[in-house]
C-alpha cells in the first residue's frame, strides 16, 4: 500500500494473499473461511490499521452494526460488581474482530422497557444481550414484539425463542455445600441474591436441595442484593447473638446452634462477610468457614484467601457475542454450552470447631 489515504479491503486482501470476497467473509464472521485464513486476514487488517467504514456498511444493508445491553441496575452497583466488566470485555473482544460496536444503557428498573424500545425505534442496534434474567421474565415477549434478535445469559424459565449461553449456577453451589459437609459442617447458612433474579433463586434452590441430599438440616437463608453492604448486613443477621451473655453459656440444641459455615451467592458479599466476622471476633476459618461465588481476582488476595466457585464471564461474553452476530446474520443458532463452574478451595474453609457444651449458670 503506497497511498496516503486509509487502507481498504483490497489492501487487506493483497497483504493476506486472498481474494476480496474471502476478506469480506472473514471480517464479517461468515462461514466458509478456515480458521487459519481468518486469523491471517485479521492480522493483516490489524497491521495495516484497517477499520471498516461503518457508515457505508450501515447504509448499504440497513444495519446498525451495533448490539446492545440494557441493565436495570444502579450505576454504583454496576461498578462494584466484577462480573460486568469481565463479560463486557469478552463481548468487546468479539465485536472488535467483526467490526461491530456495543451500546450500553444503564436505566432505572421502571424505565427498562422504554430503554429497549428506544434502541429498537431508533435503529441503534441489530440485537441485544439479555442479562440478569428474572423469574417469569417478560422481556422475551417484548423483544419478539420489537423484532430484536437476542441471546440470553442462561436459559430463562419463561418460553423463549432465543438461544442461550447455557450458564448453570447450581453445580457450583452444590460443590460448595458438599465441600463444607465433607469437612464436617452440619449447620450451614446461605447469603442469597435477590429472589426475583433467576440466578439468585437458582443458587438458593441448589443450596437447599444439596443440604437435603447430604442429610443436613435446612440452614438459615438471608436475602441480600449482591452488594458489599448487603453482604455485610446479612452476615450480621446470621452471626448476631440470640440473647444476652447468659445465652452463650446454654447447652444448644442442634436447631439452635449457630452456623459454622456460610455459603455466599457472590464474592463481593463473601469478602464483606469476612470483614464483619473479624469485627465480631469470629475467626475464619477456625470458627466460621466462608465460600464465595465467581472467583474474582480479589478472592485469592484477601485474608484468609477465599474459597470460591470459578466461572468465566469473559468466555460467556465472547460466546454470547458470536451467537448474537450469527443470529443477526440470519443463521440458525442453537444454545451455546460453556464449561461447568468449578470450586476453588482456599484457606477460608476448614473443619468446624469442636462443639462447646456448657451449662447455663
Amino acid at each position: 500500500m503506497t497511498r496516503a489515504d486509509r487502507p481498504t479491503i483490497v489492501d487487506v486482501a493483497r497483504a493476506a494473499g486472498v481474494s476480496k470476497g474471502t476478506v469480506s467473509f472473514a471480517l464479517n464472521g461468515r462461514p466458509g473461511v478456515s480458521e487459519d485464513t481468518r486469523e491471517r486476514i485479521l492480522a493483516a487488517a490489524r497491521d495495516l490499521g484497517w477499520t471498516p467504514s461503518t457508515k457505508a456498511r450501515a447504509l448499504s444493508v440497513s444495519r446498525a452494526f451495533a448490539v446492545g445491553i440494557v441493565l436495570a441496575r444502579e450505576p454504583e452497583l454496576l461498578g462494584a460488581d466484577p462480573f460486568f466488566p469481565s463479560f463486557i470485555a469478552g463481548v468487546e473482544r468479539t465485536l472488535i474482530d467483526r467490526g461491530q460496536a456495543l451500546v450500553l444503557q444503564v436505566v432505572p428498573e421502571a424505565e427498562e422497557e422504554a430503554g429497549y424500545r428506544r434502541l429498537a425505534d431508533a435503529g441503534r442496534v441489530d440485537g441485544v444481550f439479555l442479562l440478569d434474567l428474572r423469574v417469569d421474565d417478560q422481556r422475551m415477549a417484548l423483544l419478539e414484539e420489537l423484532g430484536l434478535p437476542a441471546v440470553s445469559i442462561a436459559r430463562p424459565d419463561a418460553p423463549s425463542p432465543f438461544p442461550a449461553v447455557l450458564v448453570d449456577d447450581r453445580p457450583g453451589i452444590e460443590a460448595a455445600v458438599r465441600h463444607l459437609a465433607e469437612l464436617g459442617h452440619r449447620h450451614i447458612a446461605h447469603v442469597a441474591g435477590p429472589a426475583h433474579f433467576l440466578h439468585g433463586q437458582r443458587r438458593r434452590q441448589a443450596f437447599e436441595e444439596t443440604l437435603a441430599a447430604v442429610g443436613l438440616p435446612a440452614g438459615p437463608v438471608v436475602e441480600a442484593d449482591f452488594s458489599a453492604a448487603g453482604g455485610a448486613a446479612a452476615t450480621r443477621e446470621i452471626l448476631k447473638p440470640a440473647g444476652g451473655a447468659a445465652a452463650t453459656r446454654q447447652i444448644l440444641k442442634p436447631a439452635e446452634q449457630k452456623p459454622t459455615a456460610i455459603v455466599y451467592s457472590n464474592d463481593l458479599m463473601a469478602i464483606a462477610g469476612l470483614s464483619v466476622a473479624v469485627e465480631l471476633g469470629v475467626a475464619v476459618p477456625a470458627q466460621l468457614s466462608v465460600t464465595g461465588f465467581d472467583n474474582t481476582d480479589l478472592a485469592a488476595y484477601v485474608t484468609p484467601p477465599l474459597t470460591s466457585v470459578r466461572t468465566d464471564p469473559y468466555l460467556w461474553g465472547r460466546k454470547a457475542a458470536e451467537a448474537l452476530l450469527d443470529l443477526i446474520d440470519g443463521g440458525t443458532v442453537d444454545d451455546v454450552p460453556v464449561p461447568a463452574a468449578q470450586l476453588v478451595t482456599r484457606a477460608s474453609t476448614a473443619p468446624p470447631p469442636p462443639t462447646v457444651r456448657t451449662e447455663k449458670r
